[in-house]
């Protein structure tokens, strides 16, 4: 088997997994990269080969660097998280954990905004831990201000928005599989 070969079939195998992990189908997916569902089926199968801009849509609805998807010369893959920086809606956010795990972790930068982030409601529990600044979480009715060194816990299920007061503040949040797919399907959390 060549290096191509082993290549494309490893980059298929990480696509799926991602989708899978993530909790989508392959309707979700599409939606979300604008492709087609029998497009994205045929790269899992192996049934169309994987051209690049299709491979650059699929790894930015999937939150994923393109480099890790192509990579096989790390020994250490298995152990070690390359965190790849996605920025959108006024935050910077960093997976630190894999995207086959159970639990999700990242570190978000959240950017001082205009306006309020939009209160949401969603099935699961988050829990965030505020290395830097300032961050106001609204957790339905009650109004809490969260400091460097503080966390906070709390279900999803209680319509809640956070963000960052003055400055930029920086967070370590943990999503468990529930909250995850939520925060995955949505661009403002």
């Amino acid at each position: 088997m060549s290096t191509d070969v082993d290549i494309e079939a490893i980059t298929r195998s990480r696509l799926r997994s991602l989708r899978q992990s993530a909790g989508w189908s392959l309707d979700e997916l599409a939606a979300r990269s604008h492709l087609s569902a029998s497009t994205i089926s045929r790269i899992e199968t192996g049934k169309r080969t994987i051209s690049l801009d299709v491979l650059l849509a699929l790894a930015q609805a999937l939150q994923a660097d393109i480099g890790s998807l192509l990579d096989v010369h790390r020994d250490d893959d298995d152990v070690v998280i390359r965190p790849v920086p996605t920025s959108r809606s006024g935050a910077t956010v960093w997976p630190l954990s894999k995207p086959s795990s159970r639990t999700s972790v990242t570190k978000m930068r959240l950017e001082p905004a205009a306006q309020l982030r939009e209160i949401k409601v969603h099935p699961g529990d988050d829990w965030f831990f505020v290395l830097s600044g300032l961050v106001r979480l609204r957790l339905g009715d009650r109004v809490i201000d969260v400091s460097a060194g503080e966390a906070a816990e709390f279900s999803t299920m209680t319509p809640h928005a956070f963000d960052a007061i003055g400055e930029p503040a920086e967070l370590i949040m943990v999503f468990d599989a529930e909250s995850r797919r939520a925060h995955l399907h949505t661009d403002e959390d």
